[in-house]
C-alpha cells in the first residue's frame, strides 16, 4: 500500500492570489524627478554668486556677460529639460540666482543696498523661471511646434541679448556674439532648423521690447 503525497505545485490562481512585489519603477522616477529639482535651487544660488564673482573681475565690455540675464535663463531652461516639473525647477533656478547673487553682495562685498533692486530682480526670476523652465520641457519632450518654440525661445534670449548690446549699451563685440549664438543655437537644437530659426528672430525683438519697457518702468 503506497503512502498518499500531497502536491507542492501551487495552482495558477493560487499564485495570483498572493502578493506580489511592488513596481519600483514609479518610485525610481519620482525620486529622480525630485532630486533634479532639489539641485535646480543651489545649482541657481551657485549661478548668482559666480555672475557677481564675475563682475569684479571681468574686464571691459565682457564684463557684461556677468550681468546677462540670457546667462541666468539658460540655467531655467536646462532646468526645466531635465524635470518632469519644469515650471517648478526652471523657477528654482532663478530664484536661486537672485539670492545667490544678492546673498553674496550682502555678506562678502559692499552690501546689496536696499531691497528694491532685488525686489525687482526677484519678481523677474518668478516670471523668466516658469517660462523658460516649460521652453526648456518643450524643447526635449514636446513634439511638433512644441519642440521647436522651445528651441526658438532659447535662441531668443540671446538674440535680445545681442540688439540691447548693440543699440542700448554700444557693445559691439559681444552684441555680435549674442546675436550670432541666437542664430545658432535654434540651428544646433532644433529637429526644424528653419521654424526655430524663425522663432529665435521674431522673439528676439518682442524681448527686446519687454526689456525696453521694464527698463522704463524700474530704472534698472
Amino acid at each position: 500500500m503506497r503512502s498518499s503525497t500531497t502536491s507542492t505545485t501551487a495552482s495558477p490562481g493560487a499564485a495570483n492570489s498572493g502578493h506580489r512585489p511592488k513596481c519600483r519603477c514609479r518610485q525610481w522616477t519620482a525620486t529622480g524627478t525630485l532630486s533634479r529639482m532639489i539641485y535646480s535651487f543651489p545649482a541657481g544660488l551657485l549661478l548668482g554668486v559666480l555672475t557677481n564673482l564675475g563682475q569684479g573681475v571681468l574686464p571691459g565690455s565682457v564684463n557684461s556677460l556677468a550681468n546677462s540675464g540670457a546667462i541666468w535663463v539658460v540655467a531655467a531652461f536646462i532646468a526645466g529639460a531635465l524635470s518632469r516639473r519644469p515650471i517648478l525647477a526652471g523657477t528654482l533656478t532663478q530664484v536661486g540666482a537672485v539670492v545667490g547673487y544678492y546673498g553674496y553682495a550682502e555678506l562678502f562685498r559692499d552690501g546689496m543696498g536696499d531691497l528694491y533692486a532685488p525686489s525687482v530682480w526677484l519678481a523677474l526670476a518668478l516670471v523668466a523661471g516658469p517660462l523658460f523652465g516649460t521652453a526648456g520641457g518643450w524643447w526635449r519632450h514636446g513634439r511638433s511646434w512644441r519642440h521647436w518654440t522651445g528651441a526658438g525661445a532659447l535662441g531668443a534670449v540671446f538674440g535680445m541679448e545681442g540688439l540691447w548690446h548693440l543699440f542700448v549699451l554700444g557693445y559691439r563685440d559681444t552684441g555680435i556674439t549674442a546675436c550670432a549664438l541666437a542664430v545658432v543655437l535654434p540651428l544646433l537644437i532644433s529637429r526644424n532648423r528653419r521654424l526655430g530659426l524663425a522663432v529665435s528672430a521674431g522673439l528676439s525683438f518682442v524681448a527686446l521690447g519687454c526689456l525696453l519697457l521694464i527698463s522704463l518702468v524700474t530704472g534698472l
